[in-house]
């Protein structure tokens, strides 16, 4: 009998692992973690090891063959949590296996008020080293909203970085501010040289568009060389937007959205010359998160859709382009989760990571 109990042993794991893998139409839906605290970005440092930041300021190590969670120590003491503040998103560098370099965004406390900050450090065994702020934005207040925060890179040595209007609507169309804009950056934290306002005194430097609300999805694709946004709406007027430099998006002046207090317009209404339409807008609003467009081949009728996160709604929203970019179709999938959808990821054989509010981590592929 002895003999026989660690065969019995893995049995029963085997049979509590497939119980924990669920099935939503054709998506097999695998729970990889709980406990978790809003875990608001993730990133792969090696084909089994996930980073997750928790905006409560914890950055937590996943691995994927055991289920384990490890503290990473070493973040900064000054990371402000309050309100919709706290430690944002995480990316490894494009050149991450040469150089090692993490980046992060975080809300910085400065003087008492927070500014979205963008900082880079290396990973050495379970501590952050050579942390260095890139970027305090002028986007400092003592208001509790809108921080943006998300992080993407180009294939040309650039990071992105998006701010929100941080709950003062005109400071969107002041480029004197960094509020209500993506930022544009070398990877040291300098400004390029063909941003779209060097050299000017229209605006600051480090802006590539302005006019956004609070963009909390930004994903580059390098294969179409296209930058995607995904940002909150009022009261509905959610917005995806294909990001073009030096281009003004519309916040406050236009908008999709209603007022929070009354059933009226936002601004001057939907449209005016020089601010750009949106690709997709969602009345009512969903909440928008985090957004991908999907290159993978683990679920092979995704390919080149954008997938979006719902807060409020609790799905993964599929979006269908047409041949001229336009969105066409949207599926509601993972509404099984019953959480808000915070931040999807691809991994590197093309699978889906999900984040959700609820503190698990999913990963999806196909059922097929």
């Amino acid at each position: 009998m002895l003999r026989l109990f660690p065969v019995l042993l893995l049995l029963l794991f085997s049979l509590t692992a497939k119980a924990e893998i669920q099935q939503e139409n054709d998506l097999a839906i695998e729970k990889l973690a709980s406990g978790l605290t809003i875990p608001w970005g993730m990133t792969f440092i090696s084909e089994t090891k996930l980073l997750i930041t928790q905006r409560e300021g914890r950055l937590t190590q996943l691995d994927l063959t055991t289920g384990q969670q490890s503290t990473i120590n070493g973040l900064p003491d000054d990371i402000r949590v309050e309100g919709q503040g706290g430690l944002f998103d995480i990316q490894t560098s494009p050149d991450f296996a040469d150089t090692g370099w993490l980046y992060l965004s975080y809300n910085k406390d400065v003087d008492g008020q927070g500014a979205t900050t963008l900082s880079r450090a290396r990973l050495n065994g379970h501590k952050l080293v050579d942390w260095t702020d890139l970027i305090i934005t002028q986007s400092r207040t003592g208001n509790q909203v809108h921080y943006g925060g998300r992080i993407s890179f180009d294939t040309n040595g650039h990071v992105f970085l998006s701010i929100g209007d941080r709950g003062e609507r005109d400071s969107a169309q002041n480029r004197h501010s960094h509020n209500g804009s993506i930022l544009r950056l070398n990877l040291d934290g300098s400004v390029p040289n063909d941003n779209p306002f060097v050299g000017t005194d229209e605006a600051l430097p480090e802006i590539w568009t302005y006019g956004h609300r609070n963009p909390q999805g930004l994903f580059y694709n390098p294969d179409t060389k296209q930058l995607w946004a995904v940002e909150h709406g009022p009261r509905g007027g959610d917005e995806i937007n294909l990001i073009q430099p030096g281009k003004n998006y519309g916040w406050p002046v236009i908008s999709y959205g209603k007022e929070y207090w009354a059933p009226l317009d936002v601004g001057e209404g939907t449209h005016k010359e020089g601010m750009e339409q949106p690709v997709k807008v969602y009345v009512p609003s969903i909440a928008t998160s985090s957004l991908i467009q999907y290159r993978g081949n683990a679920i092979p009728d995704w390919q080149g859709k954008l997938l979006v996160g719902a807060l409020k709604q609790q799905h993964l929203n599929v979006i269908s382009l047409s041949a001229t970019g336009e969105a066409n179709k949207e599926d509601k999938v993972l509404r099984r989760l019953n959480g808000r959808i915070r931040n999807v990821i691809e991994s590197p054989e093309g699978a889906l990571l999900i984040a959700t509010d609820s503190g698990d981590i999913y990963r999806v592929t196909s059922a097929r």
